[in-house]
């Protein structure tokens, strides 16, 4: 079980990251464990966890936690019931039903916090593999003016794009670069190559 999480702070439970990477089209984080949960934590303002939180079902929304390590326990395990459900749904005669669950609570800008788990019928597993693959052979046309648009035109330059530069073009934190980079583009069919030159800064570039 792998999850992700948005810039909404959507929580979505996923059988494999190559699920989730197809599936997705917003910019995410992804984990598949408390450890991971705990490296994105430490990146991330109080005041997101403390929302993220407040978001869940069933917990008694706090003011705040006493460091990222103890959110990222917490959290990580209020979200079993979230993997537990989808993949019971998934085994169900609701294949495509995706549970969601919304908290009373507010994120600090004032915009709901949602988190939700969802599960692929296995059907959709099952597909011939020569199918799934040609979906991806070809890029398909990012709508023009869009996020999409402007992130691939960088990479399409010589020497492709920084971290930072994406980060300043697009006013974007690092790791919605990340995840863009894994799920988007992934999913658009672009193939992206990440390297970092000697003494040089992280660097993203299309293969063409």
């Amino acid at each position: 079980m792998i999850f992700t999480i948005d810039e909404q702070n959507n929580i979505t439970a996923f059988g494999s990251a190559e699920e989730a990477a197809t599936t997705t089209t917003t910019p995410f984080d992804s984990f598949s464990s408390e450890q991971e949960l705990a490296e994105l934590a430490k990146a991330w303002p109080a005041e997101r966890l403390v929302a993220i939180w407040n978001s869940l079902p069933g917990v008694t929304p706090i003011k705040k936690f006493k460091d990222f390590a103890t959110a990222a326990t917490r959290i990580w395990k209020s979200i079993q019931g979230l993997g537990e459900s989808a993949e019971h749904e998934a085994q169900s005669a609701k294949p495509k039903t995706a549970r969601k669950a919304k908290g009373g609570a507010q994120a600090a800008k004032g915009a709901p916090v949602t988190a939700k788990a969802t599960k692929k019928a296995t059907a959709a597993k099952s597909a011939p593999k020569a199918k799934r693959a040609a979906k991806t052979e070809v890029a398909s046309t990012p709508r023009e003016g869009s996020k999409t648009a402007q992130v691939v035109a960088m990479l399409l330059r010589k020497n492709g794009a920084t971290l930072a530069e994406i980060m300043d073009k697009m006013s974007w934190q690092k790791h919605t670069v990340r995840g863009f980079m894994a799920g988007a583009m992934k999913k658009a069919g672009f193939t992206v190559e990440s390297f970092k030159p000697a003494g040089g800064e992280r660097t993203y570039r299309i293969n063409k």
